[in-house]
């Protein structure tokens, strides 16, 4: 059972994918500074200085009078909600823009022909000559 085990783990797929998931990781903590530290500062700028995160509609308010029984607020955290969605579509841009990168660098390498094995070469070479004697 070790065996397999170490044989599964050690698969190519599953160190892409573990390469995969430490990168991602990463990268979104990159994003998420990138949408809290730069784009919502400017964002709440051109809204007047309105914080995204504190918007909400109390649907019942916290109760405190009594110190034995404290109830806390309800609440629906709409601004979180919308922090998330810009969020989510500064990420999937991003993700957008490495992938087209990518795909844009690929094709270069494709595009670029491959010079024939040397044995098609030379049947071409002969093909092209008999053709000629004719």
């Amino acid at each position: 059972m070790m065996q397999e085990f170490k044989a599964f783990a050690m698969r190519g797929n599953v160190m892409d994918m573990a390469v995969g998931i430490v990168i991602g990781g990463a990268f979104g903590k990159i994003v998420s500074s990138l949408v809290s530290d730069v784009i919502m500062p400017p964002i709440g700028m051109l809204t007047g200085g309105i914080d995204f995160s504190a918007m909400k509609w109390v649907l019942k308010p916290a109760d405190d009078s009594d110190p034995k029984h404290k109830i806390a607020e309800v609440a629906i955290n709409y601004g979180t909600f919308i922090n998330t969605i810009i969020t989510f579509i500064i990420v999937a841009f991003a993700i957008f823009m490495v992938i087209k990168l990518m795909n844009r660098m690929q094709k270069k390498k494709e595009e670029a022909p491959a010079a024939p094995p040397a044995d098609v070469a030379l049947l071409t070479e002969i093909r092209d000559l008999l053709k000629n004697k004719q």
